[in-house]
């Protein structure tokens, strides 16, 4: 038995999608999982105005009651940032969500897949996941690396969040042939803050020549993602010597509780933010709207290109 996916879009994004006209995928974990109410609903609000005033259309990327949506409106992200029970969907449990009629938001991994479904090429979030601290023993290492190399989606994010190995991470996503572009600075930044200590593979400086970049990719042939490292302003960076404290801090606490799984990213963050007394959380806001801005660009110059 074979099928095709549904994708259910607002009339503002199929438009934009038929016209050839940029649109910018958003995840919607960082909704459900990533902030408390009602700063979650206030924030999504204030990324999609971000993108739409960059002259794109953003698209919210959720499964609700088993549709996979594209773009949702004012009155479904409300509802969607006060649900509870709210799988937390990648690769693995995307399609089981899908069947069984379930309503879950998408993580990095998930994202990808339902944007390339879509036909939109440009994606913003926060922070990709990927090889967790203590992975050469636990094995946790995020699929949103696997998806990187296969899905032709560019990702568009304040690097790895800095609970993760980054070192590990950025030898996995090279292992995997993914492109790793830092945007306006040879060093990789570290979500919170501007560096992370470790060079970038490639370096960028504006959103016209990251396109350009990818148009030359697809010519290729057979590419998945590319990763856009784009670090958080000046003006809202915790330096890492300070992040790092906190994360050290953070780690031992869930080692000591045995948080593991899907459950160790929500839980290091709700630590960080109590560590750091709501200031992590003004950060991730900040790097976010960032993030959004700059894949609108990219998704412009990608439409004017192919116009």
């Amino acid at each position: 038995m074979t099928g095709s996916i549904n994708i259910e879009m607002t009339a503002e994004v199929a438009e934009a999608l038929a016209q050839n006209r940029p649109v910018v995928a958003l995840e919607s974990t960082i909704i459900t999982h990533g902030m408390p109410w009602p700063g979650n609903r206030d924030m999504a609000l204030e990324v999609e105005a971000v993108i739409r005033a960059e002259g794109a259309v953003p698209a919210t990327i959720a499964v609700i009651d088993g549709k996979l949506h594209a773009g949702l409106d004012e009155a479904t992200i409300t509802k969607l940032a006060q649900a509870t029970d709210v799988m937390k969907l990648s690769r693995a449990d995307f399609a089981f969500a899908l069947a069984e009629g379930r309503t879950g938001a998408t993580t990095v991994a998930a994202t990808m897949m339902a944007a390339h479904l879509a036909g939109i090429p440009v994606f913003a979030t926060g922070g990709i996941g990927g090889v967790h601290q203590g992975a050469e023993t636990s094995f946790d290492i995020s699929a949103d690396l696997d998806e990187l190399s296969r899905t032709p989606v560019i990702v568009v994010s304040a690097g790895a969040k800095a609970i993760l190995d980054i070192p590990k991470t950025l030898e996995a996503l090279e292992t995997r042939g993914v492109p790793v572009v830092a945007f306006g600075q040879d060093a990789m930044p570290a979500f919170w803050s501007r560096e992370s200590g470790l060079a970038a593979p490639l370096r960028l400086d504006d959103a016209a020549a990251i396109a350009r970049f990818e148009i030359t990719r697809r010519a290729l042939g057979g590419h998945g993602g590319m990763l856009i490292a784009n670090p958080v302003p000046v003006e809202d960076e915790i330096a890492a010597a300070e992040m790092n404290r906190h994360i050290a801090a953070a780690l031992a606490t869930a080692r000591e509780k045995g948080i593991e799984g899907k459950a160790v990213t929500p839980f290091l963050l709700g630590e960080i933010l109590n560590l750091t007394d709501g200031e992590s959380l003004k950060t991730n806001i900040a790097l976010v709207l960032n993030n959004a801005r700059l894949a609108a660009r990219i998704a412009s110059e990608l439409a004017s290109a192919s116009s």
